[in-house]
């Protein structure tokens, strides 16, 4: 059983090294910690540290891991395709949507690059919702940039 005050220390050990951690370091330091504990380590250095005992137990594997394989050549944080991806490709009418809403009130010059509209981003937003589009006003803000408008 891990006393409170482990927690305690832990909690101050954390604290002093996680601004200088990234992800990969975090999860390995707290693996690491956790099998000098022994049993009951990674639950109590989950509770020091607000790490997910899933993310602890994780490291502990890659600290196995690594003395039995040689090192990969890249050091990437996450495995390749993660993140939520663009609005785009979950609905491709975004976009032709979005130039029909601006089309009517797009100003500059057509020899220009420099294009911009009088209507709002939220404007365009709340009729792009309307339309049935799940959008946010800076998702707009960022398509119209896409496209070119200031």
């Amino acid at each position: 059983m891990i006393d409170t005050d482990m927690i305690e220390v832990l909690r101050r050990k954390f604290t002093r090294l996680r601004a200088e951690l990234n992800e990969r370091g975090r999860r390995r330091w707290a693996a690491s910690e956790a099998l000098e504990l022994g049993h009951g380590g990674i639950k109590a250095v989950a509770h020091a540290t607000g790490l997910g005992e899933r993310t602890i137990r994780r490291g502990c594997q890659e600290l196995c891991d690594d003395h039995t394989r040689a090192r990969p050549a890249s050091q990437r944080m996450r495995r390749v395709g993660g993140g939520r991806k663009p609005l785009q490709t979950h609905d491709p009418a975004l976009v032709s949507a979005l130039e029909a809403l601006v089309e009517p009130t797009t100003r500059g010059d057509p020899m220009s690059p420099l294009r911009w509209t009088c209507k709002s981003t939220r404007k365009l937003a709340k009729a792009l919702v309307g339309q049935g589009h799940q959008v946010s006003h800076t998702t707009v803000a960022q398509l119209l940039a896409a496209l070119a408008y200031s």
